[in-house]
């Protein structure tokens, strides 16, 4: 079963929180064994399924004006806390190739 964004937003917080599964669960009014049930299929998943992407505002290097941002074409971020930032010069037919080869 596929895990939900609401399911992955509690199970990364029940991660970092320091409680146990029944605590979390208690302090959050969720059903211990949907939980775990949801965990189980988390961890099942592979590690593609957890790559996001997520808008940025950069600014230029130089102090630029805090008024004048420019976009980042992406941020690949990955569950555990690592991130890819790639400017909005890089092709999007090498961020495509980039992703086959890390699938």
């Amino acid at each position: 079963m596929a895990v939900t964004f609401k399911w992955r937003q509690h199970i990364e917080a029940w991660q970092s929180s320091g409680l146990s599964q029944a605590e979390y669960c208690e302090q959050q009014q969720l059903n211990v064994r949907t939980f775990t049930a949801r965990l189980s299929d988390y961890r099942k998943q592979p590690e593609a399924d957890s790559v996001a992407f997520i808008p940025v505002q950069t600014e230029p290097a130089g102090g630029a004006s805090a008024a004048t941002p420019t976009t980042a074409a992406m941020v690949f971020t990955h569950v555990h806390g690592y991130r890819l930032e790639l400017s909005s010069s890089v092709s999007a037919r090498w961020v495509a190739e980039l992703l086959r080869c890390l699938a």
